[in-house]
């Protein structure tokens, strides 16, 4: 598989920025406080697809042994560049689907937290679940992230004047379901509950939780970002109170699936 895609779009995109944004923090924020609830202090864990870091340094710094392994070198780039000589990641490059670096049962806890967006296969999907899965303790939880697809139909084809949509249309991008159609050119691919759940049954993996980890955070970028702190953490605990729910979660821009084997 070729990744020079991802590679132009990692570099030219500030990832940390993204996610320090009012709408940005809310995805962040809903993470780490699922994380937090399902890992116990001082466990071992490991990030697929860091990214520049976000994740692995702050719960590192809170305590944990972290690996952190990343496929864009644009993006240990930036992540060796916010460590401390005080910080203690084992940071590697490698690909999600191929950890044959890593052992059997080694972690408390796996993140895939980005790479389940850039697999446009249900074989590269699985193979990326397995090996979290094989490192993964056999009492170890394992959290994946996933774009969902309403929210692109609704942010993306029906923006604006809606030509958006009579072009994917037309380009045949689309299923008789509406179900978006990715390649690797798209950057991104979109799932729905149903894809997720026979994923996990593929690969022998049960559910704790799901979780729409920014609900309707990116249908009001505009408004969020401009809020005090005051009316943020209003939304904040709002979001928080209704994310679990499941008439909610396929329409949030993204889900967090916590799991166990």
């Amino acid at each position: 598989m070729e990744y020079g895609y991802l590679e132009q779009y990692y570099n030219g995109y500030d990832e940390n920025g993204r996610l320090l944004t009012n709408h940005g923090r809310v995805e962040y924020l809903t993470t780490m406080r699922y994380i937090q609830r399902y890992v116990k202090p001082g466990s071992r864990i490991l990030e697929v697809g860091a990214g520049t870091g976000r994740y692995s340094i702050a719960l590192s710094r809170a305590g944990h042994r972290v690996t952190a392994v990343e496929l864009i070198q644009h993006n240990i780039d930036v992540f060796k560049s916010q460590l401390t000589p005080q910080d203690d990641i084992e940071l590697l490059q490698g690909n999600a689907m191929d950890l044959s670096a890593l052992a059997d049962d080694t972690f408390d806890a796996v993140l895939l937290l980005g790479p389940l967006y850039h697999l446009y296969t249900e074989a590269d999907q699985l193979a990326a679940l397995r090996e979290a899965r094989r490192v993964l303790k056999a009492d170890g939880t394992l959290f994946a992230a996933y774009c969902l697809n309403e929210a692109t139909m609704i942010q993306f084809c029906f923006r604006g004047d809606g030509q958006n949509m009579l072009d994917c249309l037309e380009k045949h991008m689309l299923t008789d379901d509406y179900r978006c159609i990715s390649t690797p050119a798209d950057l991104f691919q979109m799932m729905r509950v149903e894809e997720i759940d026979r994923l996990n049954a593929l690969c022998g993996l049960k559910r704790v939780q799901l979780v729409g980890i920014d609900t309707f955070a990116n249908y009001m970028r505009d408004r969020i970002n401009s809020w005090s702190e005051t009316v943020f953490q209003a939304f904040l605990q709002y979001h928080f109170s209704i994310c679990e729910r499941p008439d909610i979660i396929g329409v949030s821009n993204h889900a967090l699936d916590i799991l166990k084997k």
